[in-house]
């Protein structure tokens, strides 16, 4: 005789958010029927509605807060903000003002010339101006987060600090303190020495960071009218800060490798 095997019939219940709904499903998770309306694909597999909620409420409490960058987003304003004054207020109005030179701080005593500085760029070559954000828009979405606002605000100012000290510095040691300088370069080397520094402390590869440090370095050596002190003294200044402040709050998720 031949033998004739039955698959049971599946149960039919009704969904709880729609009873005049017949269902064959049930939620992955909690194992309550769910209609197809109520079915939502996620990364762990179907589940109902309310299973989904509490998911992604679980999933939020585990990962923390989303924060976005906005420190780097008011940074990125206050530059084109500063470029455009410098194109419509004549006469070079902002750049008189506002650059560094550091005879002329010694002179004077505008002391102030150190930071905004930092937030001029040259008025002929808007190039200038693009590749900094750029720079500022890639790294600094990537830094703040992991650093936090007050802090990576701090790194930010104190580089384009540590940018001017390194033109002053060389300007002395030299004998020729009557140069000119502006850009946020010093700040955006600033963030590769605190990209570099909490790379190695994660104990994440640097080289790629390494190499990216490497290239603008010579970059700024062989070509006229960029100011390779200011980008070292940046550099210094934000990696040198970024230790201390990772350190201080003890940040580091692993030790720092050396």
């Amino acid at each position: 005789m031949t033998e004739h095997h039955f698959e049971e019939s599946p149960q039919v219940t009704t969904c709880p958010r729609h009873p005049d709904r017949v269902t064959y499903t049930r939620c992955g998770r909690c194992g309550r029927p769910t209609c197809t309306e109520c079915q939502v694909p996620l990364e762990v597999g179907l589940m109902c509605v309310d299973c989904r909620d509490e998911h992604r409420r679980q999933n939020k409490v585990r990962s923390g807060p989303t924060t976005a960058p906005l420190v780097t987003f008011v940074l990125i304003g206050l530059n084109i903000l500063a470029y455009l004054l410098q194109q419509f207020i004549p006469g070079r109005w902002v750049l008189i003002h506002f650059l560094f030179n550091p005879l002329y701080v010694e002179m004077t005593g505008e002391w102030w010339r150190v930071l905004t500085s930092g937030f001029l760029h040259a008025q002929s070559s808007p190039t200038h101006l693009l590749l900094n954000m750029f720079s500022l828009w890639l790294f600094g979405r990537a830094i703040e987060p992991m650093m936090g606002r007050w802090k990576y605000l701090l790194v930010y100012v104190l580089s384009i600090v540590g940018g001017s000290l390194g033109v002053w510095i060389w300007g002395a040691l030299t004998g020729d303190l009557n140069v000119n300088t502006v850009g946020a370069s010093g700040a955006i080397f600033g963030l590769f020495g605190a990209f570099f520094v909490l790379t190695r402390m994660r104990g994440a590869n640097a080289t790629p960071i390494l190499t990216l440090i490497a290239i603008n370095m010579v970059f700024g050596f062989i070509m006229p009218g960029i100011s390779w002190q200011a980008h070292l003294g940046g550099l210094a200044t934000g990696a040198i800060l970024t230790l201390i402040l990772q350190q201080l709050g003890g940040n580091s998720r692993t030790p720092l490798r050396r």
